[in-house]
């Protein structure tokens, strides 16, 4: 079984390339950017160049969304990428969180995300794409090309300006919900789960993105290796508050998880402040215990990583996409961490044995017995 490592970085142009050719440097497969346009820079021209700067690394969004991204100027977008790069891109989806927030918005509706993936499949696909299909995306006083009285309009909506020997872009969803998991493992051409690292949530989380339909599972985990435990929690305390929060993002747990850890996250939800998204710093970072940091991420010397990781991909998990340090964090350390991580994690996790890959067979199993608890929950 071969494991893909895929790192996190800002879609800033100044940032975006360097990380990008460190990246791969450094042996990653692959570098999403966030699409947070107060935040940060326009992600597809952050790609655009990352692709100047390497050769191998494959790039992604991670994640754009249905609200701020017209399907059409999305697949365009991220085509251009595919192309700059030689089909080395990804366009990673979700419901939206901070672009959304600092526009006044919440999480785009799952029917919005359901249509945008449905959309966006099919120009990168050079399918046509009717018109009543986009209706939906109207701005208010929109008018019909009709009125311009033309001698010939375009029948329908599609990218012809695409390389036909060009590999189509995958779109792939990430998903935490059982309604989300389901939409993805249905939908769109990959999974990527955001449930955090605990094996037995993975585990369910897995298995309903098989039974909807699933045939590729990428889950984002918060990792940080350093000696210190206490400093490696530290480390990840404000990245994690991100991705736990999205198991509770309206203050209830649609999720299995533990009592404990159920109240961790109603906390981080209640103290979320997200003018303070991602810092360790944060009030919501605040309300973790170490055990919930222990359990929804991966913390600690290396070779707990390492086994930790692992056990994941034996139930069939692909691609591990690596939150790593907070913005925030303590720099000597950070550089500390992801410097171990580069130097003893990514190497022992690019190693293939046949007995990993046994393990991972039948894990496959065991996930796809668990379909009745997944729908169930």
């Amino acid at each position: 079984m071969s494991i893909e490592m895929w790192t996190t970085g800002l879609s800033h142009v100044s940032v975006a390339p360097r990380a990008a050719a460190r990246a791969e440097a450094e042996g990653w497969d692959g570098m999403v950017v966030v699409d947070s346009q107060n935040l940060s820079g326009d992600p597809f021209v952050g790609l655009a160049l990352a692709a100047r700067e390497t050769s191998r690394l494959q790039l992604g969004t991670g994640v754009t969304n249905p609200a701020t991204r017209h399907p059409a100027a999305a697949a365009a977008a991220i085509a251009s990428v595919h192309v700059a790069s030689g089909g080395r891109a990804t366009l990673g989806v979700g419901r939206g969180d901070s672009a959304l927030a600092h526009l006044g918005f919440a999480p785009a509706p799952l029917a919005d995300l359901a249509r945008f993936v449905r959309t966006t499949r099919a120009y990168l696909r050079g399918e046509p794409v009717a018109f009543d299909e986009l209706r939906a995306y109207e701005r208010d006083g929109a008018r019909s090309v009709d009125v311009l009285g033309l001698a010939n309009r375009p029948a329908d909506s599609r990218l012809h300006w695409l390389p036909a020997d060009l590999t189509p872009v995958p779109v792939d969803v990430v998903a935490t919900g059982p309604r989300a998991i389901a939409l993805a493992g249905a939908a769109a051409d990959g999974v990527w789960l955001a449930v955090g690292a605990d094996p037995q949530r993975v585990a369910w989380a897995a298995s309903a993105a098989v039974a909807a339909g699933a045939t590729r599972l990428a889950a984002f985990v918060n990792v940080v290796v350093h000696p210190d435990l206490a400093m490696a929690r530290r480390l990840a305390s404000g990245g994690l508050t991100t991705f736990a929060r999205f198991s509770a993002m309206d203050g209830t747990v649609h999720t299995p998880i533990d009592d404990a850890s159920k109240q961790t996250l109603r906390n981080v939800h209640a103290a979320y402040d997200m003018e303070r998204h991602t810092r360790a710093g944060s009030a919501q970072a605040a309300q973790l215990t170490d055990e919930f940091i222990d359990s929804f991420g991966i913390v600690g010397p290396a070779e707990h990583c390492i086994a930790r990781l692992r056990a994941l991909a034996a139930l069939g998990v692909e691609r591990f996409i690596v939150v790593g340090p907070s913005i925030d964090a303590d720099r000597e350390a950070a550089g500390l961490a992801r410097r171990m991580f580069a130097d003893d994690v990514l190497p022992a996790l690019h190693e293939t044995t046949p007995a990993t890959a046994n393990a991972a067979a039948s894990a496959r199993l065991v996930a796809a017995n668990h379909t009745e608890d997944a729908h169930a929950t």
